[in-house]
């Protein structure tokens, strides 16, 4: 993945030092420059960029001002002599803020920053989608790696959280995908599956015992915590299971 980027300083010898920084990192294009900001408005509005290095104090329309008037902006870092706009800077959600004279080491540290934000970003859009391909059918499509993978209600044992993923452990197979419970809670059907630990969701039918508030599924052991456990025996005592 490279990044478009645009240099705007008033400062000529500021502006060759971000250009020179920009063309050592191999993931950064540079597209354009700019001693002014007032001229970078109609190229932002027509081009895409996903990072602007910007100075804040510069003649007729200031770094500040610029992001403010933005409705669609890029990330931004800041290249400043002055700190006092550190504290505005970030309250306008900037990546980072740099003090001139710039290190090459310190201009890594906030492309770099940039750079895994938007990795991170994409790879969400990418990888979380999970639709059901009929709803009449007992079966969902979730994105994994780089396909859709179709997995039968059926086949699932149990799911378990893992940070920003999800496994979900069926008959013969692991999947990982970038999803959240509560998405999943509104797509399994609620009369087979059932929350029971902040990472764990259960396949009710699978279960094949309960002991000292843990459930066995195969080879597996689930923990049921204090805020589930309620409503889990609860459920599987509708059910008729205990």
């Amino acid at each position: 993945m490279r990044l478009k980027c645009i240099a705007i300083d008033d400062e000529p010898l500021a502006l060759e030092i971000i250009t020179d920084y920009i063309s050592r990192v191999p993931f950064l294009e540079l597209v354009h420059t700019f001693d002014n900001a007032i001229e970078s408005i109609d190229y932002l509005k027509n081009n895409s960029v996903d990072l602007m290095f910007l100075d804040i104090q510069m003649e007729s329309l200031t770094g500040t001002q610029l992001v403010k008037a933005l409705t669609d902006k890029p990330e931004v870092i800041f290249t400043t002599a002055y700190d006092t706009y550190a504290v505005e800077g970030f309250e306008l959600d900037a990546a980072d803020y740099l003090l001139k004279p710039i290190s090459f080491e310190r201009f890594v540290k906030a492309v770099d920053k940039v750079y895994n934000r938007l990795r991170s970003d994409i790879a969400k859009q990418h990888y979380s989608e999970i639709t059901i391909a009929n709803p009449v059918e007992n079966f969902l499509f979730v994105k994994t790696e780089n396909r859709l993978q179709k997995v039968f209600f059926n086949d699932i044992l149990y799911i378990e959280g893992q940070g920003d993923y999800l496994r979900i452990i069926c008959r013969g197979s692991k999947i990982m995908t970038l999803q959240n419970f509560k998405t999943l809670e509104g797509i399994l059907p609620a009369d087979n599956f059932i929350r029971v630990h902040k990472s764990f969701m259960v396949a009710i039918s699978k279960i094949e015992s309960v002991t000292k508030n843990r459930i066995k599924i195969g080879n597996d052991t689930i923990p049921v915590s204090d805020t589930y456990r309620k409503s889990f025996y609860e459920t599987i005592q509708d059910k008729g299971i205990v």
